[in-house]
């Protein structure tokens, strides 16, 4: 499987990057108390923040809304992925335990205020590309409204659009019966490429360590645009 960013997207921001994990033989699972506890806290910890900044106080919904802007889309409308769960936070509807692989993917998310997607490479066909999509590009949305994606970076297949840094599609949505997986981490585009590397590289043991298998990573920007994955 190869995975690339359209060139043209760098002429927009040059700094964009994304950091990619392949994740192979997973067991995915109803979340270790572990896990569970330790995202509780987190979104606790979160809401007494909350009370006293502002989300523009937080630098990656700063970068990522600016980011938005230069793209082309209304981040007061569409907002990238971990605002919209900060904000359920503020208003202390936390978000509840689904499975091993998607809480531990929505807690790097607010870990490192950034959207991450996650999906099962086995609805996924053929190689993957990072777009920007158009008025045209849409999909069902695990929101469960059909979503578009005019102005916002689209992760596609050969059958179309399955993940975006907005709303995952309801294609790819990682279940208990998932063994490989797709992890796609939309950087700040302030971030360094060593702390890149860094944070990416140590999500995946941290991801491997509660959902078993094996991984690889690797880091998308202007100078490599694109990667092969086995």
């Amino acid at each position: 499987m190869k995975i690339s960013i359209e060139p043209s997207i760098f002429l927009i921001d040059e700094h964009i990057k994304l950091g990619i994990n392949h994740y192979t033989k997973l067991v995915v699972s109803e979340s270790p108390q572990m896990l569970k506890g330790r995202m509780q806290l987190f979104q606790e910890h979160l809401f007494f923040d909350l009370l006293d900044k502002e989300l523009t106080d937080y630098q990656g919904i700063t970068e990522w809304r600016a980011l938005w802007k230069k793209l082309g889309a209304d981040p007061g409308r569409y907002r990238p992925s971990m605002e919209s769960m900060m904000r359920r936070i503020r208003n202390q509807n936390y978000l509840q335990p689904l499975n091993s692989a998607v809480d531990l993917n929505n807690f790097f998310s607010l870990q490192y205020e950034i959207p991450v997607g996650l999906y099962d490479l086995s609805h996924v066909d053929g190689d993957v590309q990072i777009v920007l999509g158009s008025g045209k590009t849409t999909y069902t949305g695990i929101n469960g409204r059909e979503n578009t994606l005019n102005g916002i970076l689209s992760v596609e297949d050969a059958t179309g659009p399955f993940g975006s840094p907005y709303v995952d599609s309801i294609r790819t949505i990682v279940k208990e019966t998932t063994i490989d997986g797709l992890q796609i981490f939309f950087l700040q585009p302030s971030t360094s490429q060593e702390d890149a590397k860094k944070l990416i590289d140590s999500a995946g043991k941290m991801f491997a360590q509660v959902n078993g298998g094996s991984y690889t990573t690797t880091l998308l920007d202007k100078a490599h645009p694109q990667a092969s994955f086995e």
